[in-house]
């Protein structure tokens, strides 16, 4: 029997442009909503049947209220809200979702716009995600479930959101796969690096100086608003505004990497599993603050999202060492700098290597069958190894007859 994964997605979508009695009959929609969430939350409701009484005399759908008496109290235990935005979308229950399709029309799939009162609803075009179309036929076809979903008006736009939840087989690790490592870090955002019999082959880069700028711009200006006493509303724009452009560099680099390891045959990401790593750093005030900074968890999830949907496996290993590690000889080196990576083993062909991608080479070598930290040879002495310089757990290897180091210069630009 195949195992399977339940994944999550929120689907988008822009309601074409509505006339001029159905764009009202939203605002009112949006504008009751917002009045009911409002007195809700200030009457410091916290249960469902508090809230239930609150929002029972407007004028909105069941599924709209539904959904307050579920949201009010998250506000107050889960998020542990004091104030309310101004763009809170409103919220349906699954139970008013509903869309049809057909052919004939330029905008193939409508809604069915939940209104209050019997016979009010109506159905407007929605322009979809053509890269989500698959999964628009899956709500319809009910092979996905539907969860929540929103309405918001974004500028001239009105958006709708849908989450969905649909199964995905777990992909199987090949017999011989491609073995496919990342390193994340914060001068190059994601490093990769294929290994193919044992040798990295075409390794990837994507910069991180765009995501280190911008987090450092981020901490200067929200530090120096809340010095000068500026408006809540201010902070919160400023604060979304960095988040928004650091999340678009999230998917544009692990899209790029899961694309990257579908252009190799059977490959296998192979990743750090870097759970507890903002407990164990501890390099002062200022190199804490940029470290924890780093994006570890959601380039990690998104990664593992896209893989997943690709049907590509997904591997965790064990961080230790992987950048102060020869991936050649298995001998610790050092990373004099940022970039450089010196093997301190005269017997071994790598002499300066690019750091990074040495790194991702050791994260990939990880998940052979002769045990973690030891790229597998058949000449290998696999016994155990403390990490000293005498005890590499390699035998002796004769160089490359075409070299195979990638020099630091290649990289630099």
């Amino acid at each position: 029997m195949v195992a399977e994964t339940t994944v999550t997605k929120t689907l988008e979508a822009t309601l074409a442009p509505p006339t001029t009695g159905k764009e009202q009959r939203l605002e009112r929609t949006v504008a009751t909503y917002h009045r009911a969430l409002s007195d809700a939350f200030e009457s410091g409701a916290d249960t469902q049947s508090a809230v239930n009484d609150v929002v029972t005399g407007y004028t909105l759908t069941s599924y709209a209220k539904d959904a307050l008496k579920n949201y009010v109290p998250q506000l107050r235990r889960t998020y542990n809200a004091s104030e309310l935005e101004d763009d809170h979308p409103v919220r349906f229950t699954n139970r008013g979702f509903r869309i049809d399709h057909s052919d004939d029309r330029v905008c193939e799939f409508c809604w069915r716009v939940p209104q209050a009162g019997r016979g009010n609803a109506f159905w407007i075009p929605l322009r979809i995600n053509p890269e989500q179309e698959s999964l628009w036929f899956d709500l319809l076809d009910e092979n996905a479930t539907v969860g929540e979903f929103r309405l918001q008006q974004c500028r001239t736009n009105w958006v709708l959101h849908v989450t969905v939840e649909y199964e995905v087989a777990d992909p199987e690790i090949p017999d011989d796969p491609t073995r496919i490592g990342f390193d994340i870090g914060e001068s190059k955002l994601l490093t990769g690096c294929a290994c193919q019999n044992d040798t990295p082959t075409q390794p990837y880069i994507y910069d991180g100086g765009r995501s280190r700028a911008l987090r450092k711009e981020m901490y200067t200006t929200l530090k120096r608003l809340q010095e000068r006493d500026a408006e809540q509303w201010r902070v919160d724009e400023r604060f979304d505004h960095y988040q928004n452009t650091l999340t678009d560099i999230v998917e544009k680099a692990s899209r790029e990497a899961v694309e990257y390891a579908e252009s190799f045959e059977d490959p296998v990401i192979v990743l750090e599993d870097l759970s507890y790593i903002r407990e164990n750093l501890d390099y002062g005030k200022y190199m804490n603050r940029r470290l924890h900074s780093w994006a570890f968890a959601r380039i990690t999830d998104r990664i593992e999202d896209k893989a997943l949907e690709a049907g590509v496996p997904v591997e965790f290993v064990n961080p230790r060492y992987t950048s102060q590690t020869c991936h050649a000889c298995g001998h610790i080196g050092r990373r004099g700098s940022q970039a450089e990576f010196t093997c301190t083993n005269v017997e071994c062909w790598v002499t300066e290597y690019q750091a990074d991608i040495n790194a991702a080479a050791n994260i990939a070598g990880r998940i052979d069958p002769w045990g973690e930290s030891v790229p597998w040879k058949p000449e290998r002495d696999d016994s155990p190894r403390d990490g000293s310089r005498c005890d590499t757990a390699t035998g002796h290897r004769s160089p490359s007859r075409q070299s195979r180091q990638t020099t630091l210069a290649v990289f630099e630009s």
